[in-house]
């Protein structure tokens, strides 16, 4: 399966991201029996890489910006959403920290993009 983005840095992490959001949602659904948390992870996650896609893609600058702001937004829920499965017991330390570390790593990169856009260029 080729990858049309490859060495587009966001667009790799993020799909590499939505990869393993989508093995941890089959871990936590025939593991741990738990559906309602692990189906908003699985969306919010996958979601991220999708909204990169689309500003790849898109029509304009203020278009590509606007997606990578929804890719932004959407990687801060699924923040949210790790902490909670953390806390909850759900996920064990060690998945967790790896998983989060790559979050945040996309969270930084969105936040450098957007912040690019809001400084006039």
């Amino acid at each position: 399966m080729r990858n049309y983005y490859s060495g587009n840095i966001i667009a790799d992490k993020s799909k590499s991201f939505a990869l393993r959001i989508i093995k941890l949602y089959k871990f936590l659904t025939s593991e741990k029996k738990e559906y309602i948390l692990s189906k908003q992870v699985l969306r919010s996650g996958t979601s991220i890489g999708a909204n990169v896609k689309e500003a790849i893609r898109g029509q304009s600058k203020p278009d590509f910006y606007s997606k990578m702001n929804v890719a932004l937004k959407e990687a801060s829920e699924t923040e949210y959403w790790l902490e909670l499965l953390h806390e909850s017991g759900y996920i064990e330390p060690a998945h967790f920290n790896s998983i989060y570390a790559d979050c945040q790593e996309l969270i930084k990169i969105l936040m450098a993009i957007t912040k690019t856009q809001n400084s006039g260029s």
